[in-house]
């Protein structure tokens, strides 16, 4: 038998909220919409509380655990993953962060050219307990267009890539499942809050088409956020969400953000 140093007792009485793994690489499997299943592959992170009188915990347990559910890392499984963490490092709560790109076959607005839109995605889930929560986050490139440009220039408005970044948390079902919302639901949200979508592949008629669209759809960060707060709240299966949007300005040096959070009582 070796000596196990992490089981030995420590004596400072302080507890650790959390220890773990972090910066994993790791390929996944996420839920489609169209095509039911996407392999990616993940950043993940997860960890356990410590209490006070152990020295450390089993750093290998964590991949083992995750090694095990290799095929599918959702919503669904999560949940499992956790419990799973808890059990075998003998914790109280446990946490996970699964960032990753997600990829969708992106059709530019005229000439219909195909190419492949990535979208950065994280999934967040922690279990405390009897309480556990699941949060989806997606980032969303944007275009925007200044409305105080449009209004002021004799022709002409200064317009800015940006991101949105939305997470969201949903109710539970009468089965105690959570309620499913898809990563290119948030997407469409996003895109459709903003001047105008951002594309892999722009041929002329296409540039020709997003440059008007945009121009015919000025908002500030702060008219992002409320279109996209517009659309979450009406959604009944939203029961907590976070939106922010960035814009990366084009004619002054700074940055604008917005950001809104709601929770449904």
């Amino acid at each position: 038998m070796m000596h196990d140093i992490q089981n030995h007792a420590d004596t400072r009485e302080i507890a650790i909220d959390k220890v773990g793994v972090c910066n994993l690489r790791y390929p996944i499997v996420v839920l489609d919409r169209s095509r039911e299943r996407q392999a990616t592959t993940a950043a993940i992170s997860m960890s356990v509380n410590l209490p006070q009188h152990f020295k450390g915990t089993h750093m290998s347990r964590f991949i083992e655990v995750l090694n095990r559910h290799r095929g599918e890392v959702t919503m669904r499984t999560l949940p499992q993953i956790l419990e799973e963490l808890k059990t075998t490092l003998q914790a109280q709560s446990a946490h996970i962060e699964v960032a990753f790109p997600y990829f969708l076959e992106q059709s530019a607005p005229v000439s219909g050219a195909q190419a492949l839109m990535d979208y950065q995605c994280q999934f967040t889930a922690e279990a405390n307990g009897k309480t556990s929560t699941f949060t989806l986050s997606v980032v969303v490139p944007v275009t925007s267009l200044c409305p105080c440009s449009k209004a002021i220039a004799d022709y002409g408005a200064h317009n800015q890539r940006g991101e949105v970044t939305i997470d969201v948390r949903t109710r539970t079902n009468v089965d105690g499942t959570a309620a499913m919302i898809w990563i290119e639901e948030l997407i469409q949200v996003a895109e459709s809050s903003a001047s105008c979508p951002v594309y892999a592949l722009l041929k002329r008629p296409d540039e020709r088409h997003v440059t008007m669209q945009a121009y015919d759809n000025p908002v500030f960060v702060e008219d992002i956020v409320r279109n996209v707060a517009v659309t979450l709240q009406a959604d009944e299966r939203v029961r907590w969400f976070r939106v922010r949007a960035l814009n990366h300005e084009s004619i002054h040096n700074h940055d604008a953000f917005a950001e809104i959070a709601w929770e449904r009582l």
